[in-house]
């Protein structure tokens, strides 16, 4: 590798680091405020979301820490690091797709539903152009630098966005119709994003380049 593409490596490395502590910051924000608007409305549509906030937070920070031993000591995080980072995150999203499909369930059966949360609406809202951003900015950056890890995150933060605009959506149909089974069946909608999310984590790093979908 030349001096210049080792230099403009540091610098795609980087962009990437500051994206991740943005991710962090916002998910940290999403985190707090959709499980504590889903825990006071009972709604298991906002307390997924919140759950699924915090396990993209602690994928940013494991990529944080891959991105800093780089920038650091110059050392690629090892491939075998980053496919355990990613199969991880993998099987925490699948868990929290089975915990929302039984919470779901058990609403439905026993005709529960939730209550309409606004501070949930609002953050569920500024989500959608805040990952959109985000998203556009990392899709960039991992065929670059080959990390798969990376390039997962990007998909992912893709993958928030349209997550966002589902809860949205189940918000204001509940506000609308005040049929209180409405957040059940939004919740099962997210089960798809969730899954999405984990296939696409597992696969990208049990595929073994960078090019996985």
């Amino acid at each position: 590798m030349s001096i210049a593409q080792a230099t403009d490596r540091i610098d795609l490395v980087k962009q990437a680091f500051w994206l991740e502590w943005i991710t962090i910051a916002w998910m940290a924000i999403e985190a707090v405020v959709a499980s504590w608007s889903g825990f006071a409305a009972h709604s298991i549509t906002l307390l997924a979301f919140g759950l699924d906030s915090v396990i993209e937070l602690v994928s940013a920070g494991v990529l944080i820490w891959r991105l800093t031993v780089e920038l650091k000591h110059g050392q690629h995080f090892s491939e075998e690091a980053e496919q355990r980072a990613g199969k991880t995150g993998s099987i925490l999203l699948f868990a929290l797709a089975a915990y929302v499909i039984i919470s779901a369930g058990w609403g439905l059966r026993a005709k529960q539903g939730a209550e309409f949360s606004m501070p949930g609406l609002v953050v569920a809202l500024a989500a959608i152009p805040i990952m959109y951003h985000l998203a556009k900015r990392k899709i960039a950056i991992p065929e670059k630098i080959g990390s798969r890890a990376l390039r997962t995150d990007a998909v992912e933060s893709i993958t928030r966005g349209w997550l966002s605009v589902v809860v949205v959506a189940g918000l204001i149909a509940q506000h609308l119709t005040g049929a209180r089974w409405v957040d059940s069946v939004t919740s099962l909608g997210i089960v798809w994003f969730l899954v999405k999310e984990g296939r696409e984590a597992w696969a990208s790093e049990a595929c073994g380049c960078s090019s996985c979908h």
